[in-house]
């Protein structure tokens, strides 16, 4: 009884506990009840993986025939079997030694190539050239192919010799040539010519470099220790040979404290030029003289006439040179007369930019093809020294005007060439920033050094 008692009494006071406890506390408890629940669902009607010994087992069996391999080895040797090689000239070759580097064993095609006046060029080969061969099994020429190279202004071709019936064929054909824009830099140590030949620039485009800043700088003795240059410049290729360099696209000198700057634009209306990057023009719109080899024999002044003996004024300049010396145009412009004048023989008048005009007498004849009204740019060759009309002995008389009035060539301050228009100036401007960009890539430390005046 006093236990009973004290069981209800101890269940009397755990319900009014739980009667007692808050409403926060039994939504708690109860949340917790039903997450457990879930839990132990969950838990219990996860799928369970098979066993894998318990998987159906079958065997699967095919029979495959064997290749006929004596069928396809009989097969292999009925077919001609060619083999290619490739071997650079080597200084001291001879077609003999050539062929038999490459392969070649094959008497017919060396005598063709000793004979045929086409095939002989592979006779001429430089040493570094490449030469590709297709032979047969036996050693016999298939074809045989190589790059030919005349000069540097003229065409790139491929010289192909091929096996055609019981004999051969020798045909040239026009290269496919692949353009390459490569950029260089180099740091002047004791010449230019041993910094191009460190940095890797082909002597071809080191003169170009002389050539584009000469006006500006004596490579003689106006070169510091410690100058950087960067050029920017074309290269030929076929088949990934070197095949010839093109024309640098933009140079940049740094001699000192002064940098000089130049960039390569072709011009839609007329030939290229070099510009620095303001687009002005770094070419000088005349020569200062038009014969390349000369001596001054008379210049512009008062003198007596050597045939009339009268004392007058001598309005141009004569160039003593051999007859048939090539006369160049002095600057691009137009034909304006081409004949004979009395006294100045066969002579030849152009019109220029800005009313000046040059005339060049005593011609012992024109060019080819020269005809009034034609352009011609700086340095075409127009005709030939002479001693036509009232001359004592051959030479060329060379006038220079402005506004049909002479002055002497020697001493007038000559302009440079003829602006960019603006709609000129716009194109040069997209490729002078290409080159500007260039630049400093090669040497992004100067990307803010003062350029020069000029």
């Amino acid at each position: 009884m006093f236990t009973l008692n004290r069981f209800l009494s101890a269940s009397s006071a755990r319900r009014h506990l739980l009667l007692g406890s808050s409403r926060k506390t039994r939504i708690i408890s109860a949340s917790a009840l039903l997450l457990a629940l879930c839990a132990f669902g969950a838990a219990g009607v996860a799928p369970m993986a098979p066993d894998a010994d318990d998987l159906p087992v079958r065997a699967i069996s095919q029979e495959l025939e064997l290749p006929q391999l004596a069928e396809q080895i009989a097969a292999l040797e009925e077919q001609q079997q060619n083999y290619y090689a490739e071997e650079r000239v080597r200084s001291g070759d001879t077609m003999a030694t050539l062929l038999q580097r490459l392969g070649v064993d094959d008497a017919a095609a060396a005598a063709f190539i000793r004979n045929d006046p086409l095939a002989r060029n592979l006779m001429q080969l430089k040493a570094g050239k490449r030469v590709q061969a297709e032979v047969n099994a036996s050693g016999e020429l298939e074809k045989l192919s190589t790059l030919v190279t005349q000069g540097r202004n003229e065409p790139v071709s491929n010289l192909v010799i091929s096996r055609e019936g019981d004999g051969f064929k020798a045909k040239q054909t026009a290269g496919n040539l692949e353009k390459r824009i490569e950029m260089r830099s180099g740091v002047i140590r004791s010449s230019l010519f041993a910094a191009t030949d460190m940095a890797e620039i082909p002597d071809s485009i080191a003169m170009q470099i002389v050539d584009m800043f000469s006006t500006n700088i004596d490579f003689g003795s106006d070169l510091r220790r410690g100058d950087r240059f960067n050029v920017v410049y074309e290269t030929f290729w076929q088949n990934g040979e070197f095949v010839s360099t093109g024309r640098v696209l933009a140079g940049e000198f740094m001699n000192g404290p002064a940098v000089y700057q130049s960039v390569w634009f072709d011009e839609s209306s007329k030939s290229g030029g070099y510009y620095s990057f303001d687009g002005k023009s770094l070419k000088k719109a005349f020569l200062k003289s038009p014969l390349e080899f000369s001596r001054i024999s008379s210049g512009f002044s008062m003198r007596k006439h050597p045939i009339s003996g009268q004392w007058k004024a001598h309005k141009g300049v004569d160039f003593a040179a051999a007859t048939g010396t090539p006369i160049r145009a002095s600057g691009d412009g137009v034909i304006d007369f081409i004949g004979t004048q009395r006294g100045y023989g066969n002579v030849v008048s152009i019109k220029h930019w800005n009313n000046y005009s040059t005339l060049y007498a005593h011609m012992n004849g024109f060019a080819k093809g020269l005809r009034k009204g034609m352009k011609v740019s700086q340095g075409q060759l127009i005709g030939y020294v002479g001693s036509t009309g009232w001359a004592t002995g051959p030479h060329l008389h060379y006038e220079f005007r402005v506004n049909n009035e002479a002055r002497d060539p020697l001493s007038i301050d000559i302009p440079n060439a003829q602006p960019l228009n603006t709609a000129q100036m716009k194109e040069f401007r997209k490729v002078a920033s290409d080159m500007q960009h260039r630049f400093a890539l090669l040497t992004p430390e100067n990307a803010s050094t003062r350029v020069a005046s000029r």
